[in-house]
């Protein structure tokens, strides 16, 4: 398995603050990534400048081998935190969007989600819940055939998708593929998970396997996640119950 993410000294200042700090990092091809860390610790930032969204003030990130452009647009599917798509547009709209898009865009996986999700190609993005509306974003960047797959926040609050939505991450990707994911709904989403990267203020704490932490801890991610914070019980499970702010 090759080298997929590479990030060496990886730095990102907003005005004064440093979002990101000196980040050293690699994700591997094959492997499920968890991105793991409480507000503000710069999860977000980071899926932003793999996306190319974000250019880093110093230290650099390589997708595949090369600096985000248009090579590595090419190979990465991006699941925002935040809904892109206008109101008036119906679920068929995006689809051919996606089509038209993307060369490497699956439309019979997308239509089959679609269906077995009970989402109409009519729909228009306004008549949906905003669970759907996560449900019909997350299948159609699933639907890619991408190296690398960026998901920010994909697990909802409705407790009844969170199992397809986690069979959707695992059924759609290929063995040489990665998916990168940030979420605070850690225990949800462990049992998928081959690795796990602690950020914390901007910087990496930890970068282990899953079973390595079980192993030596112990314990579950969940529960080193709380240890390494320190995050009050009571606080901790309002907060992975809900959405972050600013990342």
């Amino acid at each position: 398995m090759g080298v997929l993410l590479e990030c060496s000294g990886l730095t990102k200042r907003f005005g004064k603050r440093e979002a990101l700090k000196q980040v050293d990092l690699s994700v591997e091809s094959g492997k499920i990534v968890g991105l793991l860390g409480p507000n503000g610790s710069g999860k977000t930032t980071l899926i932003k400048l793999a996306n190319g969204l974000l250019r880093p003030d110093g230290g650099s990130i390589r997708i595949d081998g090369q600096e985000p452009g248009v090579y590595t647009k090419s190979i990465v599917s991006y699941l925002p935190d935040r809904m892109y798509f206008a109101d008036w547009m119906r679920v068929s709209d995006m689809v051919r969007m996606f089509r038209d898009f993307y060369t490497d865009f699956r439309l019979e996986t997308a239509e089959d989600m679609l269906e077995r999700l009970e989402i109409s190609g009519s729909e228009r993005m306004k008549s949906l819940s905003k669970g759907t509306k996560e449900k019909v974003q997350l299948a159609l960047v699933m639907s890619r055939k991408a190296k690398l797959y960026l998901l920010d926040e994909p697990i909802g609050v409705d407790p009844a998708a969170r199992d397809f939505i986690l069979r959707t991450i695992l059924t759609n990707y290929s063995e040489d593929a990665s998916v990168i994911l940030s979420t605070h709904l850690i225990a949800d989403i462990e049992k998928v998970l081959d690795e796990v990267i602690f950020l914390k203020e901007g910087q990496v704490v930890r970068q282990d396997p899953v079973d390595r932490i079980r192993e030596q801890e112990k314990k579950s991610v969940d529960a080193l996640f709380r240890e390494i914070f320190a995050v009050p019980m009571g606080a901790m499970d309002w907060d992975t119950h809900g959405r972050e702010g600013e990342r």
